[in-house]
Parts: C-alpha cells; structure tokens; sequence
C-alpha cells in the first residue's frame, strides 16, 4: 500500500493532471486495475431500497462520461456517481484547467462540465452497467440562460432516468457562470420540483457548495421538505483559498485537505436540521481514513472521495473501509 504515494503517484505527478488522467482512464475503461474488493459485511447499507455493500463512493467529477464502470466496483468501491452531464455535449473551459497544489494536499479545477452530453452517456450505460448503485450528476449548459436552467436539468433527466439508481442536482460548481445563483430557494425549488414531477420514485438530491451560509443551508433543507428530494451532498468545491500554505491566483474550485474542515462544519450542520428520511452524502476534505471515519461520525450516511484518491491512490479505499469496521 506504501507504493502508490512513494511511486505511482511519483511518478503521475511528473504529467500534467488532465493528461494523467486520461491516461489512468485508458485502463480504467479496460477494466485493467487491481482487484481490491473484498466482502464487507457489517458495512453493508440498504438506502431507498439499493443495497450498497460499503459506504464509500466516487465522487462526480472523476468519471464525467461513465467510462470507468468496468473498474470502479473492482477497486472496492460501493458505489458511484459519473457525470457532470449535461444535456448537449460541451468541451468545457480552455487548458489548462486542473492543478494539483502538493504541499497542501489540494487541487484546484475549473473544467466547466467538460462532457460528451447525456446521450452519449444513455448509450453507454445501455452497454456497461456499473455493478453497484450507480448515481448520475446532472448540470446545465454554460450558454443557457439560468432562468431556463430548470428544463436543461429535465432534459438530461429524461434522457438518463432509466439508467441511474439516484440523481444529483449540481448547483453548486463554481466553474459555470451563474450556477450557484441557482442554490437560492427560489431558483433551486423550480428545478426540484420539475425533476421531482418527471420522476416520482428514484432519489434526487442537491449537491451543496460548502460557501454557502448556515442560513442559506437551511433554505436548501425546506426546500429538500417542499420538494420531497431523498438528500443532499456536501460538499462541492470551494472559492475560498484559506490553508493554502500560498495562493496560487488560479481561479476555480478548490478540493483536497484545505477544505476538509468547512465540509464538515456544513456536514454537521444539516446532521443536526436535516428532517428524517433524508439521506447525507458526506464530500469534501477526505484524505485519510480518519477523515472518513470522523464523516460518518458527523452524520453522513454514505461518503464519496475524489482529491483523496488523487493524492492517497486506489489503496484508500481499504483503508478507509477498515478504519469504518470492516
């Protein structure tokens, strides 16, 4: 387990983030990693009626197009969100938009929901099913405007809703223009309440940004009630810079170990005034296995990792699922 900080990653490094990447996908979608699942029995949750054999999921945002299904369950993963997706297909902001910040254990992204469109991802999850509950991120456009921004997130939900387990509603990425505006109780609950009318049954939640204030969270909470949404993740990426040991004056979200603190203070906060019944899916500042724990320990019922992968290589996830018990 030692290997992948003292030489994989080493050796990733010494790429540029967006070309390593698409080089890990390349075996990714081939299913070609290591086989790192094991039986995990007492870490077994049964939610809206999935079965997901740990708690421990990819967050959207590494998968955008689903091309890694073949890989995800074999790395010990319980589950998986791919996307963002939006309706059309969109080449996202110019490069380079990705930078790992090493000494802090960060990075600092502003793809702008670079994806193939939720077509192409229908087409694919026709063909490859991922083995374990599989949740789709939903976005808007960059060029539509936000007061039509409800029927593009209908749009990509008519388009995928026979495919995912549960739904995601991204509000809250800070990479498209206007987006976050859409967090606000008014504009939030249109679209809820559109997806919610074209599917009844599947879970929907909101993905939160951990900026947002108490009271503002707790706008997002009635509107979960009003809406009758199944959660909510928290968090998504953050515009704030602070424990950054220096600023690099690049814009977009920041993710990674600077942010762990934030996510759990807004985490916490809806554990404690959330209504019951509404599931929390914990986010942000995940790097070690403590970090899960303590996570957990705040109220999340299912936790999701993406920079701490990054940085802590496929080997976190057993990790992590031996610090939870299992």
């Amino acid at each position: 387990m030692d290997l992948y900080p003292s030489l994989v990653r080493r050796l990733a490094f010494r790429f540029d983030p967006e070309r390593a990447h698409h080089a890990a996908f390349w075996f990714l979608e081939r299913g070609w990693v290591p086989s790192l699942r094991r039986a995990t029995p007492s870490l077994r949750r049964e939610i809206w009626g999935l079965t997901f054999d740990n708690p421990v999921g990819l967050a959207a945002g590494m998968d955008k197009d689903a091309v890694g299904l073949k890989s995800w369950r074999r790395l010990g993963f319980g589950f998986v969100e791919v996307g963002t997706v939006t309706p059309k297909p969109q080449p996202g902001n110019p490069l380079p938009r990705l930078f790992r910040l090493p000494s802090d254990r960060a990075i600092i992204n502003r793809m702008g929901f670079n994806n193939s469109g939720s077509a192409a991802m229908a087409e694919r999850l026709g063909r490859i099913k991922a083995g374990i509950p599989l949740g789709i991120n939903l976005g808007k456009n960059k060029a539509t405007p936000d007061e039509q921004a409800a029927e593009d997130y209908a749009e990509a939900l008519r388009t995928l809703r026979e495919h995912g387990d549960y739904f995601v509603v991204n509000v809250s990425s800070p990479n498209t223009p206007g987006l976050r505006g859409l967090q606000e109780r008014g504009p939030l609950l249109e679209i809820a309440q559109t997806l919610r009318a074209i599917e009844p049954v599947k879970p929907i939640l909101v993905k939160v940004a951990p900026d947002l204030t108490f009271d503002a969270l707790d706008d997002v909470l009635s509107v979960c009630v009003e809406a009758n949404l199944s959660g909510i993740v928290a968090t998504n990426t953050t515009l704030s810079r602070t424990g950054l040991s220096a600023d690099p004056s690049e814009t977009g979200g920041l993710s990674g170990a600077p942010l762990t603190v934030r996510a759990d203070e807004v985490l916490s906060h809806l554990a404690r005034h959330r209504p019951d019944g509404l599931v929390l899916i914990g986010v942000g500042g995940i790097m070690t296995p403590d970090d899960a724990k303590r996570k957990v320990d705040l109220g999340a019922d299912l936790i999701q990792l993406y920079t701490g992968y990054v940085y802590g290589g496929p080997w976190l996830v057993p990790r992590i699922l031996t610090a939870l018990g299992g």
